[in-house]
């Protein structure tokens, strides 16, 4: 390839900026801040540091940040850009249970391989501010916040259920749980009752609902957050059980409208009126359904198809008709949203209506939908004057002829009036809906509810306390001690913030007991302290708390991260929150990102930070998925061996067989083979192979992973093209939020057009500046080019639209190259606008062009509105509307000249002699039509 010597450039510039301290941002009260100057927080989110270092998909959004930092300085921003690791966790402790080493030795060894990693890549960190969430300093500040969040009464301990892995001894959380089974590992998960911490999030959901609607977000975030926090407002409901006087079962409901619809009910398999009210008759199967339910997650219950339960044997009473439902346990209800029991209007709800469908219940239609409805949804066997009457007769006396049932919030309330109902007293209490349109027959019935005590408004949320504990080793140790209070109880007891932090103790063993109890609990010595205020005997928290806590944080530790008297000076953090640009990946979108805006509202509660929102822009890059795979398919004769080609349209996965694919015309037995990029072509809108063109072969890229052994190391590419290359070529694939294929050939490109720019300004033979770089005066149509491009540039990084921005710049690039020579002033500007995407090269270039000073600094170039103007423009020339030629006039041209400069071009002249000009228009700048008759 015609490359350039990046091998010795990036590594001479990387050590530059090291031994210099290029990037090393003061704070208000530091050294050498500049108060004058506004302040630009530009964050990462907090990479965790895995044993198999970075690959390269992740530059991608640490590329990005780092582009628009080094524009901020250049800009005239102070600029905090830092780096750290999010080194708790689960995969550190595995590696320790496995390898009988200490998770920190593990932790210190992967962040050593990111560090690295990163640092070649030569991002403008400033490693001064570096953190690790396992720093015995950063530790102590987590559980201090902890202790604010105990102090306002939003730590509490409970019995909560958790996903058990006694296979990795470990408590995991719901994502790290995928089928039932362990994310690390595959292995079985069961959910027990285990003794936790909590935190009260649900106070907050509210203040996290309406935080989100001034941040500068993606909406698809902000929805993935409200449908999380899941805001419900509608009625509990109070539903009496026969031959049980004292009981009863509250739902909680959305559509207290639909109350006459309720056919059954059902609770949650660990709901605690099960036992009580499961007949004889039924406890053995509704024993074996919750042990069944007990070994799915929660995730597993919401994401099945198969609607299963099992009848208790009970029935319940609806309070507003007074008709018997027959009470069912079903895990698609979970224990922990609303009141873990629901009632059922198979009519207007989907999941209700499939159970029922299973089990052969009543569906009873309440609410006529509307007309538009009615119209979209009838079978093509229904005449139009009948869909409502079949729609609304009972299911199980007539064909149901609707592809779905209607669930809108639309509609009139029909089958809805007490009158007749089997309970005395009943019809006189006016529980009639009938005629009513929805809203209003919620509030009716709420009210109705209300007022015979059966019932009340209530707004729920799908959101829960946090569960906050974890039985691992490998995590902050909560600071809290049990002792006995005066009365003699063991009680929980928050350590004063004094003796702070709270450390690990050296264990033997890493895995937590059979029981799930954690490996602290073998630490006797460390478990058995005295209470620092009362003297008397106590005993430590043997749970940590999870990954999450110092992720919760970290972006307040790097704007003072050597304080040791507070997590962070208030005139620092005032200075620089909220961040102004955080880039990471759409996977946390929702946890970590709630999580911290959790803490964060709780902090400024506290008094002790600024702003009510941490994160006031967020972009989610796309992810960077492995290199194209491409498939072609061939059959397999009798004897095993395959011959031929079969086109992918007619492949298809095998049923049932031993085969993996079948021919679709046939059944025969087909077998995928790979094929390289070198052997196909492209056609239409997909491939064929390249020696048979009628053979269609399917392409499609997976995302990275060992398993499919697809992942791309950036060392890699930095060996063999340099880390500029490997920036722009990342940034260059397509829109920063796209998700995008990797194709290593394609950085090829993006490292000749730098080899382009390096021999543009330097003589490959010298490694001085080139002969052609001259101190003249740019022409005017320099000039244009140039400033044409700063204005593009700067447009686009303030955009985040790199891709775009790379492309104005090698336009600039090839314009350049046909002039012959380059004026010094104009390299100086286009070596500025290319430092943010490739800053080795552009330093480079920088010194090659006569300075001795770091470019980092330099003021970016601002575009000049007048010498963006062309000196002459193309227009078209139309004939009766019909183009006929283009000619060049001079940008400012009247319509006068226009027309006169078209009239001299011999295909419109040869036009205009066929006839009689009848009129003439000109548009400056664009076009000239005459009318010939």
């Amino acid at each position: 390839m015609a490359g350039y010597p990046h091998d010795e450039i990036e590594p001479r510039w990387q050590d530059y900026w090291r031994e210099h301290d290029t990037f090393r941002q003061p704070g208000p009260g530091d050294d050498g801040f500049d108060a004058d100057k506004p302040g630009f927080y530009a964050l990462d989110m907090f990479p965790y540091p895995s044993g198999a270092g970075l690959h390269v998909g992740h530059p991608e959004g640490y590329t990005a940040t780092d582009i628009v930092s080094r524009y901020k300085r250049m800009t005239g921003f102070n600029v905090l850009h830092p780096m750290g690791w999010d080194a708790f966790g689960l995969p550190a402790e595995q590696a320790a249970i496995r390898e009988g080493i200490h998770p920190r030795v593990t932790t210190e060894r992967n962040v050593a391989t990111f560090r690295r990693q990163l640092q070649r890549l030569g991002f403008s960190y400033d490693w001064s501010r570096e953190v690790n969430t396992t720093d015995p300093d950063y530790v102590k500040w987590t559980q201090w916040i902890f202790l604010k969040l105990y102090e306002k009464g939003l730590a509490y301990e409970a019995f909560a259920p958790v996903n058990w892995c006694p296979e990795l001894g470990a408590v995991l959380s719901n994502e790290e749980v995928v089928d039932g089974k362990s994310e690390i590992g595959g292995h079985p998960v069961v959910q027990v009752p285990m003794r936790q911490w909590m935190l009260r999030i649900t106070e907050y959901a509210d203040r996290l609902l309406d935080g989100l609607e001034d941040l500068d977000w993606p909406e698809s975030v902000k929805a993935m957050q409200r449908n999380w926090i899941g805001k419900s407002v509608g009625a509990e409901v109070d539903f009496g059980v026969f031959g049980h006087p004292a009981v009863r079962i509250r739902v909680f409901t959305t559509r207290p409208d639909t109350l006459f619809g309720a056919t059954y009910m059902v609770l949650a398999p660990e709901h605690p009126l099960v036992n009580e009210i499961t007949t004889e008759g039924q406890a053995e199967a509704v024993r074996q359904y919750v042990a069944a339910a007990s070994r799915k997650t929660e995730r597993d219950r919401m994401e099945q198809k198969a609607k299963t339960g099992v009848f208790t044997g009970a029935h319940a009473v609806n309070p507003v008709n007074g008709q018997k439902v027959p009470v069912w346990i079903a895990d698609y209800v979970l224990a922990g949203y609303g009141t873990g029991a629901i009632m059922a209007v198979p009519a207007h709800d989907a999941r209700d209506f499939e159970f029922a469908q299973v089990h052969g219940l009543p569906i009873r239609p309440v609410v006529r939908p509307p007309a538009s409805w009615l119209a979209q949804h009838a079978g093509p066997d229904v005449p139009t004057d009948t869909e409502a009457d079949l729609l609304f007769g009972e299911y199980n006396d007539a064909p149901h002829h609707f592809s779905e049932v209607y669930a809108g919030n639309e509609g009139t309330l029909m089958n809805s009036d007490a009158s007749g109902g089997p309970v005395a007293g009943i019809a006189d209490q006016g529980v009639r809906l009938d005629g009513l349109m929805v809203p209003a027959a919620k509030a009716d019935v709420t009210a109705w509810l209300e007022s015979n005590g059966v019932g009340r408004r209530q707004v729920n949320y799908k959101l829960r306390d946090w569960l906050f504990s974890r039985q691992r080793y490998w995590g902050e140790p909560i600071p809290v001690i049990h002792t006995t209070d005066e009365d003699g109880d063991v009680v929980p007891k928050p350590l004063p913030p004094d003796v702070l932090p709270l450390t690990l103790p050296e264990v033997d063993e890493y895995r937590p007991a059979d029981n799930g109890e954690s490996p602290l609990a073998n630490a006797a010595e460390w478990i058995e302290t005295t209470d620092p205020e009362t003297g008397r005997p106590a005993r430590r928290e043997t749970n940590t708390m999870p990954q999450w806590a110092g992720s919760c944080w970290y972006y307040l530790r790097f704007i003072d991260p050597d304080n040791a008297d507070a997590f962070v000076d208030p005139d620092k953090e005032r200075y620089w929150m909220p961040v102004d640009l955080y880039i990471g990946g759409a996977e946390h979108a929702v946890l970590h990102l709630l999580y911290a805006r959790f803490w964060h509202k709780v902090l400024f509660d506290a008094g002790v930070v600024s702003t009510d929102e941490p994160f006031q822009k967020l972009v989610n890059q796309g992810m960077i998925l492995g290199e194209v795979e491409y498939t072609a398919f061939r059959r397999v004769g009798d004897d095993g061996v395959p011959f031929g080609w079969v086109s992918a349209e007619h492949a298809t996965e095998a049923d049932g067989d031993d085969a993996d694919w079948q021919d679709a015309r046939d059944g025969s037995t087909l077998v995928a083979v790979q094929v390289s990029e070198d052997e196909v072509k492209k056609k239409g809108d997909g491939f064929v192979l390249a020696a048979h063109a009628d053979v269609r072969v399917t392409s499609r890229a997976h995302k990275m992973s060992k398993s499919r052994g697809n992942v791309v190391n950036p060392d890699d590419i930095v060996d063999a093209y340099g880390a500029d290359s490997l920036r722009l070529y990342e940034m260059f694939m397509g829109p920063l939020e796209q998700t995008k294929p990797w194709n290593t050939r394609s950085v090829d490109g993006v490292h000749r057009f730098l080899a382009r720019a390096y021999r543009l300004v330097i003589d490959p033979d010298t490694g001085r500046r080139a002969a052609t770089v001259l101190d003249a005066e740019p022409t005017r149509e320099q000039q244009r080019v140039l400033h044409a491009t700063i204005q593009k540039v700067t447009d686009d990084v303030e955009g985040l639209r790199f891709n775009t921005a790379i492309a104005a710049m090698m336009e600039f690039v090839n314009a350049a190259t046909k002039w012959g020579h380059i004026p010094q002033a104009t390299a100086e500007t286009f070596t500025l606008l290319l430092a943010p995407f490739a800053p080795h090269l552009a330093e480079e270039l920088w010194r090659q062009l006569g300075h001795d000073e770091t470019l980092t600094y330099e003021p970016w170039p601002e575009a000049d509105p007048d010498l963006l103007k062309a000196d002459t423009v193309e227009i078209a020339v139309q004939v009766n509307g019909k183009l006929r030629g283009t000619v060049l006039v001079d940008a400012e041209a009247d319509k006068v000249a226009m027309l006169a400069a078209a009239r001299e071009e011999p295909n419109v002249a040869r036009y205009l002699e066929e006839g009689t000009v009848r009129k003439e228009i000109a548009v400056p700048g664009r076009l000239v039509n005459f009318v010939v008759a």
